[in-house]
């Protein structure tokens, strides 16, 4: 991917179509996706009536994060995120750390959705998130969609507009159903022990994954009308929405369903409290839609990540093979799948969501620490935002990264540290092979 300059027009042949609305619906559908489905009950098994101000203070630690991408998307027009954003600050290897990191988090998320797909499945039939059958579902998820892209056939997609609607559609119906719940209930926090300071940090990083994810919205600046306005006014707006809709929803879970923290399908469960049958299968098609949805995009996506880092020359060239006969990037779509396959039937999806969240927050903290650069190094760049309070917020940001990061149990850790040291290796054969072909070529 080339370098764009902050504040340079790019010359990308992309339509720059996306309105405000627009971004903001991408950005939105980062968020919501299978997150608010699945962590209900994990919020309330360590947190228990405290658990809507859990997802307020997941909330409030997003600020300084939304905050400071906010400015750091200011500066650009080019498409790319945070790939650019570290790219331009530091350099190509850690571009294509950033790159790679992203990578793996959509994989994580990828084994995440697909364990609460199957799970959600579960409530029409009994068993099937058990056992063989569990990984025998996974299989078909992955496998499924895996040969579906490697032959490249062409589905007949909903409209971004109309995926929202059916990702919020099931959320606000439980809240006006719920609404009275919430009168009738009470929620005697003064009376009731607090939770362990260690359940705490337990439980915001479990929430932070239906909190992560924005970063891809941020990904097309190139398709956008005005995307050094847009971008934060989006990301501003989209996090005051989403921590509303989430602080409500828990708040109404907790109240319907005593035994939340047992379910393993929490708001299905919650649906079934609130509307009987019709209202559990409601939500379950909800589930199965935003669900399915998100991991059918990410299948297309993702490999064609890698795909196009094998034809910058960052990754070995096997990564950038194409199908002859389908046409399609057959050998990162094989990659992808096998690795979504492994992570899903290999983890939970609490330990899955918390192994996403400590990708992104990696990447956050690099995304972060390039304002330093930005703004002493691209004073001119017109209409950019900057933080007041100097460089308060960033470093607040930092921390409450770093804080989260220190709440990820050390087997997510290692096999973080293990993906990122595959992808040093990768990117050090890939460069040494490039350079290698160019001499040669020379010669």
């Amino acid at each position: 991917m080339p370098c764009v300059k902050p504040g340079q027009r790019s010359d990308e042949p992309l339509h720059r179509h996306l309105t405000l609305f627009g971004v903001w619906l991408l950005i939105v559908n980062g968020l919501i996706g299978a997150g608010i489905f699945g962590v209900p009950a994990e919020a309330a098994r360590l947190t228990g009536l405290y658990s809507p101000l859990i997802f307020l203070l997941c909330g409030l630690l997003m600020t300084p994060v939304i905050l400071s991408f906010g400015e750091v998307s200011s500066y650009f027009q080019g498409t790319g995120g945070p790939i650019v954003y570290t790219r331009t600050a530091f350099g190509p290897l850690i571009g294509f750390q950033t790159g790679w990191t992203l990578y793996v988090s959509r994989v994580a998320a990828f084994g995440a959705n697909a364990n609460l797909l199957v799970s959600s499945l579960a409530y029409f039939a009994d068993g099937a998130d058990q056992g063989a059958m569990r990984i025998f579902l996974l299989l078909l998820v992955c496998g499924s969609l895996t040969w579906v892209n490697v032959v490249g056939v062409t589905h007949a997609m909903r409209s971004l507009g109309v995926l929202t609607v059916l990702k919020f559609l099931p959320l606000l119906i439980l809240i006006g159903l719920g609404a009275s719940w919430l009168d009738a209930s009470e929620f005697p926090i003064p009376a009731t022990p607090a939770p362990d300071f260690s359940d705490i940090g337990s439980a915001i990083l479990v929430l932070m994954y239906a909190y992560v994810g924005f970063e891809g919205g941020l990904v097309p600046a190139g398709e956008a009308q005005n995307p050094r306005r847009d971008m934060p006014r989006a990301l501003f707006w989209a996090l005051g929405i989403v921590t509303v809709l989430y602080v409500l929803v828990q708040a109404i879970s907790v109240a319907v369903l005593p035994d939340l923290a047992s379910s393993k399908r929490p708001l299905v469960d919650v649906g079934a409290a609130l509307l009987g049958p019709a209202g559990a299968i409601l939500v379950a098609a909800g589930v199965v839609a935003s669900v399915g949805g998100n991991i059918a995009g990410a299948m297309l996506s993702a490999p064609r990540m890698t795909y196009i880092m094998a034809r910058q020359h960052t990754l070995p060239a096997w990564f950038g093979r194409v199908s002859d006969r389908y046409r399609t990037p057959a050998a990162s779509i094989l990659v992808y799948g096998g690795l979504s396959f492994a992570l899903a039937v290999w983890g939970s999806f609490a330990w899955l969501a918390g192994l996403t969240v400590l990708t992104r927050l990696l990447i956050y903290v690099l995304s972060i620490s390039a304002i330093p650069y930005l703004r002493h190094s691209h004073r001119e760049t017109p209409d950019r935002l900057v933080l007041p309070g100097g460089y308060a917020v960033p470093l607040l940001a930092i921390v409450v990264c770093g804080w989260l990061i220190l709440q990820v149990k050390l087997s997510a850790l290692a096999v973080t540290a293990a993906f990122l040291a595959v992808g040093l290796v990768l990117y050090t054969l890939a460069r040494r092979s490039h350079k290698n072909r160019a001499l040669r070529s020379r010669a």
